[in-house]
């Protein structure tokens, strides 16, 4: 496997399990991973928040861990990473309200670089206007965005992916074996090796 230069979009209150996972089991394979939210730098830290399934009709949200990013977004050259990847939780809804960060979702669109997407994620693809024609999922509360962005939102299991060229998307946390080998395998693809 070649290793990337990836790029992870945090934000206060991002999901807990889908930073945290992703940061370590991206570099634990060898990847560096970027961890930047605007208006902060490295060394700094988002708050993150714990979404969990307990029976309720939604999610239950409680105050997460502390994640320090290890890099610094004002630094942030698109064209000098190889993918994108965008945890959910709260972040996206906010995160999508910032222009940079619309850009750099453009750019990893347009130049056809693989983007990881996951449960609350999609909102910034949505935002940014890259999903018309795509096939992917999230969250199913963001279903109607997708949807209103153009994309077309399939369904599946809480433990599976959705792949659509070199967009690798998820419904939650609870699919991150999926979603994360999904991605592997584009990402080697992308780098001119061959997928497992």
């Amino acid at each position: 496997m070649k290793a990337a230069k990836l790029l992870l979009l945090a934000g206060d209150f991002v999901e807990d399990y889908e930073i945290m996972v992703p940061f370590q089991a991206l570099q634990m394979v060898g990847h560096t991973v970027d961890a930047v939210c605007p208006d902060k730098k490295k060394g700094d830290q988002v708050r993150t928040a714990i979404h969990d399934f307990e029976g309720d009709q939604t999610y239950s949200e409680k105050r997460g861990h502390n994640f320090t990013l290890n890099a610094t977004f004002d630094e942030v050259k698109p064209a000098d990473y190889d993918g994108l990847v965008i945890p959910g939780g709260r972040a996206p809804e906010y995160l999508r309200l910032n222009t940079q960060v619309l850009e750099i979702v453009r750019h990893f669109d347009k130049a056809n670089k693989p983007i990881a997407a996951i449960c609350h994620g999609p909102q910034l693809l949505a935002a940014a206007g890259v999903l018309k024609g795509r096939k992917l999922n999230a969250y199913p509360a963001c279903a109607p965005e997708v949807e209103l962005a153009g994309g077309s939102f399939v369904k599946v299991d809480f433990s599976e992916a959705v792949v659509d060229g070199k967009l690798v998307t998820g419904p939650a946390w609870t699919a991150h074996p999926a979603w994360l080998a999904r991605f592997l395998e584009v990402l080697e693809t992308h780098l001119g090796g061959t997928a497992a």
